[in-house]
C-alpha cells in the first residue's frame, strides 16, 4: 500500500484483499496492527502524506508562466483526486442528514477557510436552509454561544488547529449543537470536536494552500448537488422564489 499509495486510497478494504489475496478481516488486522481505527483511518493517513510527485511540482525550475500555472493545474488536480479517495459514503450522508435536520446553520472559518464558509453559506440559501455565516471571528463565537441542540455549527480550517474555529465548535458543543468540519487534518483538535468529519487533501507547502482550498471549495460543492439532488422539489420551489425576487433589480 506505501508503494501504491495513489491507488490504495481509491480502494475499498475489499479490494485491497483481494489485490493481496487476504481476507478482509485480515487487512482491517492489519490496520489496528498499524495502530488506526480501521481502514479508513489508514487510508486518511495515506492521503496526508507527503507525495514525492508533489515535492517535484514544487522544486522543479521553473522556465515559464506556463510551466508555473501547470504546477498548480497538476496540484489541484492530485487535491481533488485524493479528496475523493477519502470520502465515503457514509460520513457524506451523515453531512447531508445534519444539513437536512437542522433548524439553523452556523458556518465559520477564518482565512482563505473563511472564504469557504462564505461559499458554504451561500449554497446553504440556495438549499432554502436558514443559515449565517459572521466574517467577523468574534461574532462567530458569540453565535455559536446562541445555538443548542437541533442546530447545527460547520468550522473550516484546513490545518485543523487554528483557535478561532475550534472555540466556535467547543461553545457549540456546550450547547447541545451538532458539529460538521472541514479539515484537511483529521486528527486536528478541530476534527476531534467534530460529529462528521470531511476531509480535504493537499499536499501543498505554505501558508495558504490554494489547491487545498479549492479541494474544500468542492466539498462544499458537494454537500450542495448530493442535498439537491434528495431534495429536487424543494431546491426548485427555492430557486424560483429567489429569481422572482431579483428579477426586478436586473437592468
Amino acid at each position: 500500500m506505501l508503494d501504491n499509495s495513489d491507488s490504495a486510497i481509491r480502494q475499498s478494504m475489499s479490494a485491497i484483499a483481494q489485490a493481496t489475496d487476504v481476507s478482509d478481516t485480515t487487512v482491517l488486522r492489519m490496520c489496528r496492527t498499524a495502530g488506526f481505527e480501521g481502514f479508513t483511518d489508514l487510508k486518511l493517513a495515506l492521503a496526508q502524506e507527503p507525495r514525492t510527485v508533489q515535492a517535484e511540482i514544487s522544486t522543479e525550475p521553473q522556465t515559464s508562466d506556463l510551466q508555473a500555472a501547470a504546477r498548480l493545474f497538476r496540484a489541484i488536480s492530485q487535491a481533488l483526486t485524493d479528496t475523493l479517495g477519502v470520502l465515503n459514503e457514509k460520513t457524506l450522508a451523515e453531512a447531508i442528514d445534519l444539513m437536512a435536520g437542522a433548524r439553523h446553520i452556523l458556518v465559520g472559518g477564518v482565512g482563505g477557510s473563511g472564504i469557504v464558509a462564505q461559499a458554504f453559506y451561500q449554497r446553504c440559501i440556495r438549499l432554502g436552509l436558514r443559515c449565517d455565516a459572521p466574517v467577523d471571528s468574534q461574532l462567530q463565537i458569540m453565535h455559536a454561544a446562541l445555538t443548542g441542540p437541533g442546530d447545527l455549527v460547520v468550522a473550516i480550517s484546513y490545518s485543523g488547529i487554528t483557535s478561532d474555529p475550534v472555540l466556535v465548535l467547543q461553545e457549540a458543543k456546550s450547547r447541545g449543537a451538532s458539529t460538521l468540519c472541514i479539515t484537511g487534518n483529521s486528527s486536528s483538535p478541530l476534527a476531534r470536536l467534530a460529529d462528521v468529519v470531511l476531509v480535504s487533501v493537499s499536499h501543498e507547502q505554505g501558508s495558504e494552500p490554494m489547491a487545498a482550498q479549492i479541494a474544500q471549495m468542492t466539498l462544499v460543492d458537494a454537500l450542495y448537488s448530493v442535498f439537491a439532488a434528495r431534495n429536487t422539489e424543494r431546491v426548485q420551489l427555492t430557486e424560483e422564489r429567489m429569481v422572482k425576487a431579483i428579477l426586478p433589480k436586473s437592468i
